[in-house]
């Protein structure tokens, strides 16, 4: 769906890297393509497929006390200056000897590109459709639907699970009931509901805000996805269980969000007077005859059999079929065949086969309302976002369960669709690099066009790269509840190259080298070797936020505040938890040498309580940290893991924390207090206010970062 999120983000690939190594099997298999592709396609999945985001999270929980502290090293930030006028960019167009865009040429370098790709990759099958001015140009399967059968990827019938570009039919839903007058995009949304949306700012949700992700609502995971049907949520509950933190005032701050989407689809269902379900095949499905398409979980039994299966990594057995909770936002099964007919009406501005779903303005008004956040990257439209390439406008969406993994792109100008899909995450993720190199070669084969080019003087550029020095964090985010603790580990930083420009370690290309960014414009950088841009935003001469394509439509990284930043806290924590862990371990190593020896235990009184006080203390910190991270790696680390029956143990962990490191925290105030008025030497009162810093610093990461609580939310 995500994503994952092509993740989902708040991810830094260098420590991705270290945690597949250390993953068990399960882990690796969940974190598929969206750990190991190169970003921007890791960002495209944590952004837009949300999936992939959250066991991304997991990982990083795992190996977090784990890093080295020079992973986190911050180049200072130099003397911010004030920005400059923006000039307009120039355009270089290359020299283009490309072949025209007809099936015979088409299907003869999809064959070439496909198979080997699949092959290599190690994933059973895919699908790929690409529609040309109203008609299917090109429907074709590849590999096995089902393995043991030696079943092929038909086409026509496969049915593959799209993700998150489920979220493209709610959103013609909500405009077809727009058109209607029965919703209204700039309304109070707690018109259409049955219970209310708190508001921030004084400002309500609408649905422009749903549409363009920018509620501002947090990231959820709660009850996301299972196999298990007994743990499915029906629609309504799922929704009004909870209302997520709104984390940024509405219309701001692009952060993408399964939960606003799983709203609009719930008010399709109250406005239309019909379950979310029928509307779709009634409104949607019928019109386009797209017979072999459901939102249903599980799905109709005459469908069941068409249903390719999706498979782990490496692994031949097939895994049960997924049911996503928040169901609007992404648990279509869909051929490929279908979902052809489905680009062919949006790129017809909403006619298919004379059948009309969407009025002509309505759908020139989806596909264009874009929402300026920070210009001149690409934006959100209403539920479709921009991946303009080469000159050429494109609007597209992304989708990743665990095991399916898709992309939808609309050339609009040109009349040319292309979706693809595949049924596993394949070896190292790699189904993630395969369809972002798709769209790019099929882009510059079939539709070249310039690239954005243009120059910045020497000075003003090293200048400019000096302001973007700094440690960022995700727009898409967890703000407060108990998987925010994933948030420490995964801010995203921006340092100087060796020349005086920027890098930004997370960014790297296809071969995983860092990303080598040119300045093209004030603030404006481009990939030397794609057109893909970054850009920052500056006010009063310094960076406040900074976005790079294709995320920018749905994701920025905002700067971290001073409390909240990696560069000191990291190593912070891990010198914390290293010196309670030395603590503990001396309190058994000490009393077994004071018995060989049979030297007695020399502190008396104040002091002998104050020492056993810490002690013990110190292991409570640490039992409560550890388990809480174990336990939310675990959570995460598998999808099944996300269902309410585990709820008590996030309970319990929260009240845990915000008990046990207030408590040891004061615990080690009084031992350090005792220990600098006695006469025990200088080092016992050194490591007495180490120990109480340790616990401060532990109890800070806690209340920051959402583990202490009450709440099993999240």
């Amino acid at each position: 769906m995500v994503p994952a999120v092509n993740l989902d983000t708040q991810v830094d690939i260098s420590l991705i890297r270290i945690i597949i190594a250390k993953q068990a099997d399960g882990l690796h298999d969940c974190v598929g393509d969206a750990v190991s592709r190169p970003l921007p396609d890791l960002f495209q999945t944590l952004g837009r497929d949300p999936m992939r985001f959250n066991t991304v999270l997991a990982g990083m929980l795992a190996a977090f006390v784990a890093l080295p502290l020079n992973s986190f090293a911050q180049v200072p930030v130099a003397p911010t200056a004030p920005p400059s006028e923006q000039p307009v960019a120039q355009i270089a167009a290359p020299v283009s000897t490309s072949p025209n865009l007809t099936r015979v040429d088409l299907e003869a370098w999809l064959d070439g590109f496909m198979p080997y790709a699949i092959r290599r990759g190690d994933i059973p099958g895919a699908v790929v459709v690409v529609v040309k001015d109203g008609q299917p140009l090109l429907e074709k399967g590849y590999g096995y639907a089902d393995v043991a059968a030696h079943k092929p990827v038909d086409p026509a019938n496969t049915l593959f699970r799209p993700g998150s570009v489920s979220k493209l039919f709610t959103w013609t839903a909500v405009m077809q009931l727009v058109e209607e007058g029965k919703l209204d995009l700039d309304a109070d949304i707690d018109a259409y509901l049955d219970f209310k949306i708190p508001p921030r700012d004084g400002k309500p949700i609408t649905l422009r805000n749903i549409m363009t992700h920018t509620s501002g609502i947090e990231e959820t995971a709660r009850g996301l996805i299972t196999s298990n049907p007994k743990d499915a949520i029906e629609l309504g509950d799922y929704v009004k269980h909870w209302v997520p933190t709104r984390i940024y005032a509405p219309g701001v701050t692009p952060s993408y969000s399964n939960y606003a989407t799983t709203l609009a689809g719930y008010i399709v269902q109250r406005v239309s007077g019909q379950s979310f379900d029928d509307y779709i095949d009634q409104h949607i499905f019928a019109p386009l005859g797209m017979q072999h398409a459901s939102f249903r979980q599980p799905l109709p039994p005459a469908l069941q059999p068409l249903m390719s299966k999706g498979y782990k990594p490496g692994v031949d057995e097939p895994q049960g079929f997924e049911i996503v909770n928040p169901a609007p936002a992404g648990s279509l099964s869909a051929s490929g065949a279908d979902m052809g007919n489905f680009m062919i009406a949006h790129l017809q501005n909403g006619v298919f086969a004379g059948q009309r779903i969407l009025k002509e303005s309505t759908a020139i008004q989806m596909h264009t309302s874009a929402l300026d956040i920070l210009p001149p990257l690409n934006r959100m439209v209403l539920g479709f976002y921009e991946d303009n390439v080469n000159g050429h406008r494109v609007i597209a969406h992304a989708g990743d369960t665990q095991w399916f993994h898709s992309d939808l792109y609309l050339f609009l100008d040109d009349g040319v669709g292309l979706f693809v899909s595949f049924n596993s995450p394949g070896k190292e993720g790699v189904a993630g690099k395969i369809r972002s190199d798709l769209f790019k070669q099929f882009a510059n084969r079939y539709l070249p066009g310039p690239i954005p080019e243009g120059t910045v003087d020497v000075a003003s550029a090293k200048q400019h790269a000096q302001q973007m020095v700094g440690v960022y964090e995700n727009s898409r985010r967890a703000n407060d509840t108990f998987t925010s603790l994933a948030n420490l580990a995964g801010q995203t930083k921006v340092v100087l190259t060796k020349d005086g420009g920027i890098s930004v370690p997370s960014l790297t290309d296809l071969g995983g080298q860092a990303v080598k960014w040119r300045e093209i414009a004030p603030y404006v950088w481009r990939d030397i070797n794609s057109g893909d841009r970054l850009a920052a935003k500056v006010v009063d001469g310094k960076v406040q936020r900074f976005s790079v394509e294709p995320i920018s439509p749905f994701m920025m990284f905002d700067r971290v505040p001073w409390w909240k930043s990696s560069a000191w806290l990291v190593p912070a924590f891990m010198v914390a938890l290293a010196a309670l862990l030395l603590t503990v371990l001396a309190w058994p190593v000490s009393a077994l040498v004071r018995r060989y020896y049979k030297a007695p235990y020399r502190l008396t009184g104040i002091e002998r309580k104050a020492h056993r006080t810490v002690r013990f203390a110190s292991l409570f910190v640490l039992l409560t940290m550890f388990g809480a991270i174990y336990f939310l790696s675990v959570l995460l680390g598998n999808f099944n893991n996300l269902n309410p029956g585990n709820d008590w143990i996030v309970s319990l962990l929260r009240i845990a924390a915000l008990v046990v490191f207030p408590i040891a925290t004061l615990a080690a105030a009084w031992n350090a207090v005792v220990v600098i008025r006695s006469n025990r030497r200088w080092t016992a009162k050194v490591w007495g206010i180490v120990l109480f810093l340790s616990c401060l610093v532990v109890a800070w990461v806690a209340f920051a970062f959402g583990l202490a609580g009450f709440a099993a939310n999240y």
